[in-house]
């Protein structure tokens, strides 16, 4: 850590911490302040983060915070291809997929796209006989991006019927199978290295279920969505079905790749370039965007502000919108597997937290659940609110406005709290929230809902000083997974005997 980070760290820690009451009470224009509309395509998108701490004089520090980690200048390294992931020597071109970034990087996405696009129309208009479903196979971000956007926008009205696959336990599959008629369904195998055990074991199973009820040719109904064609053309798949997206962009950031293929074919393709565009707007925003008025920057200044100087171990995130119910699964992927690192990008140990736990659910379900620690538990949890102006149903109106006044009232109530002398009726109040507000839940919002998380990310990352892009983490597991597999290696008592109990091994 550079003598600069440590002087804005000390100035930052150094500062007082005033409650919201006074906050507000001190600053009539803190909502005007601290509430930003940003515009995109086709409606737009209320960030409201007046209910944290942060305060000018905190704003102030971690904008210099910003400067002295090369804020700045890693951000130009993202949108210009250079080498931000140096554990591994690559760039990260997740925004080329939306037009945002190197040129030729960008022209690169705008190729791979074409061949999408052609593919999903020629399927659309049945050049591959009668589709009607489509079971995609993938695990972490070749599953979780993909399941997210089909469960958010194409819950009515989908052109395909998409089942997203992701664990090895059989019982998923299997699942999918018995809702899908086998003459009628695509499989759409989604790995990077088409070498994953998880996805290309259920790959095979797959096949294995379309040849056993009839389907002549299993490899005929399979797309492959890789960044390694060869590997998909060697196992099988005719090349004119293998979907190819570039090794610079990462697993859990490559939804907008042709690993939205599944959302692409549940949607229609305008849709899906709608939600590109969604994407590209809150790019263009972080690119050009400078200091607080960095939505995502500001974002993670809070993010910094709690677990930094409040010792905040967790953050949680509540979609009062069922259609985003698999958004706070999304997110625990992108910033843990991101952020949840313990060296800095110069390998040195971090010298405070890194990434919290993110977790959450849907409202009003989680009032009933989880609410009751955040209201008067002895953990701080900062939390973000997220929800729709537009309702998503064509019930009575009742229900959406319900909906929004419960959201918008755990907020307050958060804030707020109420003083009794019953400790068990006594609400301590001061407690934290960040309010996202959409228009409407369009592919183009949840586009820019995505890309300000990912851009959120990112800059918690900056502030750490660690590279967001790699994940060594979930290697070890896996390693010792295939160890057990082959037969090969022995450990610790407890796990040989697990393994003897479950009749693994000798």
């Amino acid at each position: 850590m550079s003598e600069s980070v440590k002087a804005a760290w000390s100035a930052l820690e150094a500062l007082p911490k005033p409650t919201l009451a006074d906050l507000f009470s001190g600053d009539d224009g803190r909502v005007g302040t601290f509430a930003t509309r940003l515009e995109i395509p086709g409606g737009g998108i209320l960030f409201d983060s007046s209910k944290t701490h942060l305060d000018a004089a905190h704003v102030d520090a971690f904008v210099r915070l910003a400067e002295a980690a090369g804020f700045a200048a890693r951000r130009e390294a993202l949108y210009e291809g250079g080498i931000v992931n140096p554990t591994e020597n690559r760039s990260a071109e997740h925004t080329a997929q939306r037009g945002v970034g190197r040129e030729g990087s960008v022209e690169e996405a705008a190729t791979f796209h074409a061949r999408m696009a052609m593919l999903v129309g020629a399927i659309h208009q049945g050049a591959l006989g009668e589709v009607k479903h489509l079971i995609h196979i993938g695990i972490g971000g070749s599953a979780l991006g993909p399941a997210l956007a089909i469960d958010a926008l194409a819950r009515e009205g989908a052109l395909v019927d998409v089942h997203v696959v992701s664990n090895i336990d059989g019982c998923a599959l299997e699942a999918a199978f018995a809702a899908c008629d086998p003459a009628t369904t695509l499989i759409a195998v989604a790995s990077k290295t088409f070498t994953t055990t998880e996805t290309m074991t259920n790959a095979a199973s797959a096949l294995a279920w379309l040849g056993e009820n009839g389907v002549a040719d299993p490899y005929g109904r399979v797309v492959a969505l890789t960044a390694y064609p060869d590997k998909a053309v060697e196992w099988g798949v005719d090349e004119t079905r293998v979907l190819p997206f570039s090794e610079n962009v990462g697993g859990r950031y490559s939804l907008w790749s042709s690993i939205g293929f599944p959302v692409a074919i549940a949607l229609g393709w305008p849709d899906f370039a709608e939600f590109l565009d969604g994407a590209g707007a809150m790019d263009r925003h972080f690119l050009d965007a400078e200091g607080f008025d960095n939505l995502p920057l500001r974002a993670a200044f809070a993010d910094q502000y709690y677990t930094r100087l409040r010792g905040c171990q967790t953050r949680g995130v509540f979609a009062y919108d069922e259609r985003l119910a698999l958004l706070p699964d999304y997110l625990q992927q992108l910033e843990m597997e991101s952020n949840g690192k313990s060296v800095t990008v110069d390998g040195e140990p971090l010298d405070g937290p890194s990434a919290p736990i993110t977790w959450g659910g849907v409202g009003t379900d989680a009032q009933h659940a989880v609410f009751q620690l955040l209201h008067q538990g002895t953990n701080l949890v900062p939390v973000d609110f997220i929800a729709s102006i537009a309702p998503g149903d064509a019930l009575d109106p009742a229900h959406h406005r319900i909906l929004l006044s419960n959201c918008f009232a755990q907020g307050a109530a958060l804030m707020a709290g109420r003083h009794s002398d019953d400790g068990a009726r006594n609400y301590p109040g001061d407690r934290p929230s960040s309010t996202i507000l959409i228009d409407d839940l369009t592919p183009a919002a949840l586009g820019a809902l995505i890309a300000f998380h990912e851009h959120r990310t990112f800059a918690n990352a900056v502030l750490l000083g660690i590279n967001p892009f790699d994940q060594f983490g979930v290697e070890l597991g896996k390693e010792i997974a295939k160890q057990i597999e082959a037969g090969d290696a022995r450990f610790d008592p407890s796990t040989e005997a697990l393994l003897k109990a479950a009749g693994i091994g000798d």
